[in-house]
């Protein structure tokens, strides 16, 4: 299933892991782990946030993707499923007249 992984990052963790040069390695790794169609990064409200969209295989994986952003980062995740434009279409396709 495509979702959208929200990561907002607490500011002071965040800190922290650029001062010691982990932060680039946690994205990085996370960005392996999952291979996102698409990433953004961004401030939101305030905090440093990532948007990854990628194909979950199964949901066993969400401790294995948060956990690190978690520990840390102290961070806020959300998982979103959403649909590209072909999704879209296939489901209206699929809807009775």
């Amino acid at each position: 299933m495509r979702v959208l992984l929200k990561v907002c990052m607490d500011t002071e963790k965040a800190n922290d892991a650029i001062s010691h040069g982990t932060l680039p390695k946690l994205i990085e790794q996370s960005m392996e782990q999952i291979k996102p169609e698409a990433a953004y990064f961004t401030a939101e409200d305030g905090q440093r946030t990532a948007y990854m969209v990628f194909d979950m295989q199964d949901s066993s994986l969400m401790p294995v993707i948060s956990e690190p952003f978690f520990m840390n980062l102290g961070a806020k995740i959300t998982y979103t499923p959403v649909m590209n434009y072909d999704d879209v279409q296939k489901g209206l396709s699929q809807l009775g007249r």
